[in-house]
This record gives structure tokens, sequence and C-alpha cells, in this order.
């Protein structure tokens, strides 16, 4: 499976090449954010905003105002976190066209509880206005440009940088408020986001092999939640619904799923698999998907669960190579 290095880099560059109302603001971490090449390309639309979130949000709301399409390029924990009033206020609330671009989302960074966006995708919910979409794969954070550009008013968009796989097909971009089917099944339905995907892909594999019927369904689009593929495949599962995620259980994916079943009475069991209610730690993104229930193993562990049966899958099992591994060029997410 083809591994793309830094895919926004110079997607990013090519795609603004025609769009003058693009310009881009960041709070010291140009390179970090893979937009360091950007800001030599395009200089007259470039600005670097200090460390000051706060204001940034405001010179944004401002630009936004006046015609222009800002992208804001920093860590996710700095859009939602420190300048939380100035976002809701005055990009939120008069529902400005600003795409706000979270890199580092969840556990992909070491950087510790400080850097780890894992409540981010449960606040951008209850935000109104506010559209959020999760990326999985090269393929997605090249084409989520143009989903976010369509979209008339605020967005958020949990960002992957460096080395990544492309799971999905370079002609199959990222759909507004639709998932990707990538196993068709009825004994469970598996809702995945973001990097977990990945894993889950590996277990559904082994799953099949032993006879276990999967809906596997990749959600890119967190808000809105209105896909009716998604409905659909929680009400033909038979023995229910698993979702795993690289947030909080907490208002995020698993939350969006259940207020779904509530809301159309679909009386099924609902698994939810990520962060319970916890902070992390600071370590590489594989120890840490181990550590708190993300990786492979912890899905099929899931399934075992909701089907009442061992299914006699164990590690060796599920000892395909990572794809980032196969990758020499791979590196740790840094800060």
């Amino acid at each position: 499976m083809e591994i793309v290095s830094r895919p926004h880099v110079n997607n990013f560059i090519e795609w603004s090449k025609d769009k003058p109302e693009v310009v881009v603001l960041t709070a010291d971490l140009s390179n970090s954010c893979e937009v360091g090449r950007w800001r030599d390309t395009y200089p007259d639309r470039f600005f670097p905003m200090g460390m000051a979130e706060q204001n940034m949000m405001g010179m944004a709301a401002g630009m936004a105002k006046e015609g222009f399409t800002p992208f804001i390029h920093t860590f996710a924990v700095f859009i939602y976190r420190r300048p939380y009033d100035q976002l809701a206020m005055s990009i939120a609330y008069p529902n400005l066209k600003v795409r706000l671009m979270g890199f580092l989302p969840g556990i992909v960074t070491p950087g510790g509880v400080t850097h780890q966006a894992i409540e981010d995708v449960a606040i951008m919910r209850a935000t109104p206005n506010m559209t959020i979409f999760d990326t999985g794969d090269a393929t997605e954070v090249e084409s989520v440009l143009d989903v976010a550009q369509a979209v008339d008013g605020p967005v958020y968009v949990r960002f992957l940088r460096g080395d990544m796989p492309r799971l999905f097909p370079k002609n199959e971009p990222m759909v507004f408020n639709r998932a990707r089917v990538l196993s068709d099944g009825d004994d469970l339905t598996i809702l995945t986001s973001s990097v977990v995907t990945e894993e889950a892909l590996r277990a559904v594999s082994v799953l099949k092999t032993r006879g276990t019927s999967v809906n596997h369904l990749h959600v890119s689009t967190l808000k809105p939640f209105t896909d009716p593929t998604v409905l659909e495949a929680i009400k033909r599962s038979k023995n229910g619904v698993i979702t795993m995620e690289n947030h909080s259980i907490i208002g995020g994916l698993g939350s969006a799923v259940a207020e779904l079943m509530a809301e159309h009475a679909i009386g099924k069991p609902l698994i939810r698999l990520g962060l319970k209610d916890m902070y992390a730690h600071g370590a590489s993104k594989n120890y840490l998907m181990k550590e708190y229930g993300l990786d492979a193993i912890s899905l099929v562990k899931g399934v075992e669960e909701l089907l009442n049966k061992s299914l006699n899958i164990n590690e060796a099992d599920l000892e395909n190579v990572r794809i980032e591994d196969a990758n020499s060029s791979a590196k740790v997410e840094a800060l």
C-alpha cells in the first residue's frame, strides 16, 4: 500500500493557485503545520500571528467579513481550548467562512495532555454552525480542501500530517456527509474515523476469515451526522454496533451514533471504543493506541464481547506489518 509523504505541503499550494481569496494564518507553527512552503509561495497571503490564538481568531473573522477565506493552521488544541470564546463569538456565531485546520488530533502526538486533542469533536459538535471533518488518510487530506471550501460557514478539520498511508483510492475523494463502505455484512456494524480506520481494516480482514460478517464504515463527516448510509448500516446489523475513534468516547463519534440510535428507536447493543473519560500521556502513536484500546486486537475483543463468543484471534493473527512501519522514512509525530 502506498505511503504518501506530507501530502498537504504541495497539494495545498497547487489548490490555492487560482483562489486569491484564500489566506493562511498561523501561530508560530508554520512548518509544524506544513505551510512553510505555502508561505514562501504566497507571501502576500500569509499572516504569522505569533503565539496569540485569540487574536488570530479575531483577525480571521475580520478577514472573512471582507471576503477572504482564512485557513487557520495550528495544532488542534490551540483552536478550541485557548481561544474558544473568540472562536464561538467571532466566527461561529456570525457563521463566517473560516477553515480551522487542527493538526495532531487525538493521540497521534507524544506531546502529552497539553497537545492531545481528545475532546475537540465534543466541543465543536456543541458549537452551533460548525461543520466537522476528520481525515483518515492521504486521499482525505488532499480532498478535504474542496469539501471544506464548499461549506458556507465555519469548518473544523481534524488534520493529519507527515507520512501517512493512502487507504482510499486517489480517484475516490472525500464526499460531504457520506461514509465510505469498506466492508459489507450483516452480523455487526463497525463505524470508525481518523487513524483508527487503518487498525479496523486489519481486524476486519481477520474477522472475515473466522466467519464474521462485518459492515465496516469509515466516517469522515462528524457534523452534520445525517448520512442515510450510516443509519441503514445500523438498522441491518443483527448483533449490534461498535464505534472506534481517536477521541474520548464522550461527545464524539460514539455519542453521535448513540444519539442517532435513540432518535430512531433502534434497540441494539452499542460498544464505544475510545478514550474512557481520561487523559492520555506522552508516547508514540502505536503505543498509545494499544494502551487505550484503539488497535486491531482491541476491536477484535469488542467484537467478541458483542457476539458473546470467542473467535480465537490473537496478536499473532494480526501480525501484518503496520503500514507506516513499512516506510523507513516514517517518523513519530513530534511537536
